[in-house]
């Protein structure tokens, strides 16, 4: 019976890095293995509990929208199968429990060391770049918008790739210091393109897509789409039945997580710093249940626990 919950794994395989939510091993020279676990942070700390189900939700929505994307559009999946992972990585066999659910087969890929952010609404970072100076990324937005309002057409907002703490938005001029116009100008579009197709499915289903982030790498010639898709992870997902501009929006993902931490920090129990104060047990069900709520609707079907080999948690 495979767990539950997932903090860590350890795999014989070369460890090539191990982030705040991912396990990342090398196959062989051209394979990677990514296992999405079941960690969570919030306010850049991760936290010590692991949230039943996360990675399961993380990898097969991953897998889901890899699996309709319009044309075009190449990505870095071989397989997110469990048995054909096994039968493809056979020294991985013993560790079918850990694996099961929450692993990609991918093609290795190299990074392109940009973060594609596109901003269907005013929220996060951008409102508050916004309310500051009227900028986003330093560029000018029209005056008088309001928190979380439609932003048409959507805005690409490129950002750096950090490995702890916060990405720092910067300019499309940036990007194209970094990484060469030719390729800039790629990003930017196969960015919108996947943006507005997930918008174009998440809405009639309940969902508003805020806004998401994706990566790219190269291969062969081609920038593969790589890493999650349209996740409660890398987007925002606001409840369409709720929507209301002029204020915040709930998210589909680790509210109920922030929502307690906020309460703790203010009552002088918790100082914002690692280590965070031990979850409650409501508090991991209800995170574990909203991640959940998002494959759902998405979808159209739940989380399905018995073909992906997990156990129901008790």
């Amino acid at each position: 019976m495979s767990a539950v919950a997932l903090l860590q794994t350890d795999l014989p395989l070369p460890l090539v890095r191990r982030g705040k939510v991912r396990d990342v091993y090398a196959v062989d020279v051209d394979r990677l293995l990514l296992v999405t676990t079941d960690r969570i942070s919030a306010f850049d700390v991760v936290m010590s509990e692991a949230i039943p189900y996360k990675g399961a939700v993380l990898t097969q929505l991953t897998a889901w929208w890899l699996g309709q994307l319009p044309s075009g559009i190449a990505h870095h999946l071989i397989t997110a199968d469990t048995d054909a992972i096994l039968a493809a990585v056979p020294a991985l066999a013993p560790y079918r429990d850990a694996l099961a659910g929450r692993a990609m087969l991918t093609w290795k890929a190299e990074v392109v060391p940009i973060e594609c952010v596109v901003r269907g609404y005013l929220t996060g970072s951008a409102w508050k770049e916004y309310q500051a100076l009227g900028t986003l990324a330093g560029e000018a937005l029209p005056t008088g918008l309001r928190e979380s309002d439609r932003l048409d057409p959507p805005i690409f907002s490129p950002a750096t790739k950090a490995e702890t703490g916060h990405d720092e938005n910067i300019t499309i001029g940036t990007v194209v210091d970094r990484v060469g116009g030719e390729t800039a100008a790629t990003l930017e579009r196969l960015a919108r393109t996947i943006y507005e197709f997930g918008r174009a499915v998440a809405e009639p289903r309940g969902i508003i897509v805020a806004d998401t982030k994706f990566e790219f790498g190269w291969r062969d010639g081609t920038l593969l789409l790589i890493d999650e898709v349209l996740t409660p992870d890398s987007s925002r997902f606001w409840p369409a039945d709720s929507y209301a501009p002029g204020r915040g929006q709930p998210s589909f993902d680790k509210q109920p997580l922030r929502d307690w931490l906020e309460v703790e920090r203010k009552a002088g129990r918790w100082d914002g710093e690692a280590p965070a104060p031990v979850l409650p047990p409501e508090v991991v069900e209800a995170t574990s249940l909203r991640y959940r709520d998002a494959f759902q609707r998405l979808t159209g079907s739940p989380l399905d626990l018995a073909r992906l080999g997990l156990p129901v948690a008790r």
